[in-house]
């Protein structure tokens, strides 16, 4: 009897392993409730009234090549001020970077030949005067028959001639600074920055040496210098649209156009300059700044455009966030084709008139993906 229990029993045993068996294996016996999946993202009332929407769409394709510049002086609105006479210099009375305006007195020069053209200026008019009153004797004395007509003629050429010397003497004086103390007064001739100062007090300054002694610069407008490598000589074009940086305040943009090309390639650096005209009537920028220049060429084809903050870089794919409206948005690759400025070209991902999130983008991408 107990040997039947114990038999029953072990064949019980041994089902009960059995069924368990078949329930665990997959597919087999009850379904197993899964795990329900994320809830998706939506974003909210509160958020959708700061965010910016933007539409996908169709723009000019913009290609830009990046040179590198300096800023310089506008060539046309600049003077080199050379002394008119050899001297010794006593009284500079500017500093390098002042402003001055035009008729200013720059430096004053004690000078010999400023004293010669003084003593000429007195010998002429002392002879002017020699010369009226012979010319007034010789005519009463042809009136009383007592000089020849001759006489009133070769009279009347000596005082021209006199005259003739007087404004000659004038002239020179006046070229020189109009001065007949013996100073010669170095004056600005246009109003502006003094650039260049070669010239201390009690220097020697001679008119055959070739120094310039101040350089004078009206900086309401500057040039700025880029150099176009070879193998971008094709991508810069006259009358092409610019923006230029500077490395002091790199977030402020300078719009300009190329207005001259050099057509000249230099044979050791490779590079031909192009000129951009900058209007700097706050004096932001200043010469021998360096420059980032960035040179547009806007071509003929037409590409989709986005947006450049709408953009997200991800696992070296970029992305894009399309809004579907009611807060759901979501989050499509996209082919870059090209960048410029706020504007970024896509070769696939999107339509015209998609709606792209275009501010917080990358806070959106993250609550998406989480």
């Amino acid at each position: 009897m107990n040997f039947s229990i114990q038999k029953a029993t072990a064949h019980a045993s041994g089902l009960i392993i059995i069924l368990a068996a078949i329930f665990l294996l997959p597919g087999c016996g009850k379904e197993i409730k899964a795990p329900e999946g994320k809830v998706k993202y939506v974003i909210p009332d509160s958020l959708l009234r700061i965010l910016k929407i933007d539409t996908a769409q169709q723009c000019p394709l913009l290609n830009a090549v990046t040179l590198t510049g300096m800023v310089d002086f506008d060539q046309d609105k600049q003077v080199n001020i050379f002394s008119l006479v050899s001297g010794n210099v006593q009284d500079v009375k500017v500093q390098l970077g002042d402003y001055v305006t035009e008729g200013q007195t720059l430096a004053i020069v004690t000078s010999s030949e400023m004293a010669g053209y003084g003593n000429n200026l007195v010998v002429a008019e002392t002879n002017l005067t020699a010369m009226k009153k012979q010319l007034d004797a010789s005519k009463d004395l042809y009136k009383s028959g007592l000089a020849s007509q001759l006489d009133v003629v070769t009279a009347q050429t000596n005082y021209d001639q006199a005259v003739a010397q007087l404004e000659m003497v004038k002239k020179v004086l006046k070229i020189n600074g109009n001065n007949t103390n013996g100073e010669y007064i170095v004056k600005a001739p246009i109003s502006g920055f003094i650039v260049q100062k070669n010239i201390t007090n009690n220097s020697s300054i001679r008119t055959d040496n070739g120094s310039n002694l101040f350089t004078i610069s009206d900086l309401k407008e500057v040039w700025v210098q880029a150099n176009v490598y070879e193998a971008n000589i094709d991508q810069v074009h006259l009358g092409d649209d610019v923006d230029v940086r500077t490395l002091s305040n790199p977030d402020r943009v300078y719009h300009g156009k190329v207005d001259k090309i050099l057509n000249v390639l230099d044979p050791t650096s490779r590079v031909i300059k192009v000129r951009i005209a900058l209007p700097n009537t706050d004096y932001s920028l200043k010469p021998q700044m360096f420059a980032t220049v960035t040179v547009s060429d806007p071509g003929h084809k037409q590409a989709l455009c986005v947006p450049t903050k709408s953009l997200i870089y991800d696992h070296s794919q970029y992305y894009v966030l399309l809004y579907k409206g009611k807060g759901d948005a979501d989050i499509t690759p996209v082919d870059v084709l090209n960048s410029y400025g706020d504007k970024t070209y896509l070769n696939s991902g999107v339509k015209v008139g998609d709606r792209i999130i275009a501010s917080l983008a990358l806070q959106m991408y993250g609550e998406l993906n989480n």
